[in-house]
């Protein structure tokens, strides 16, 4: 049985303290964002990054790994949970 939430009810199970953090590639957001490193290199399109989601599924962040975008979420008093 798979349980369906609509956004509304996802959002109300924990914002606005709960994000998401999930992989993305940097080709997935070039499109809407300009994506460099941090010496101003063009990051490629095939590159895994990790992006920090708030329940409602606004992008808060893009890092470069899973373990910083865990802990920006911490630092922020938020609870990461990671989505596949």
């Amino acid at each position: 049985m798979t349980l369906q939430l609509t956004l509304e009810e996802f959002t109300a199970l924990g914002a606005p303290h709960m994000v998401y953090v999930r992989p993305v590639t940097a080709g997935q957001i070039l499109a809407s964002t300009p994506v460099q490193d941090e010496e101003g290199r063009p990051i490629p399109p095939d590159q895994i990054l990790y992006a920090v989601h708030g329940a409602n599924g606004d992008c808060l962040a893009i890092l470069g790994d899973r373990d910083s975008a865990v802990a920006a979420a911490l630092a922020h008093e938020m609870a990461p949970v990671s989505v596949h």
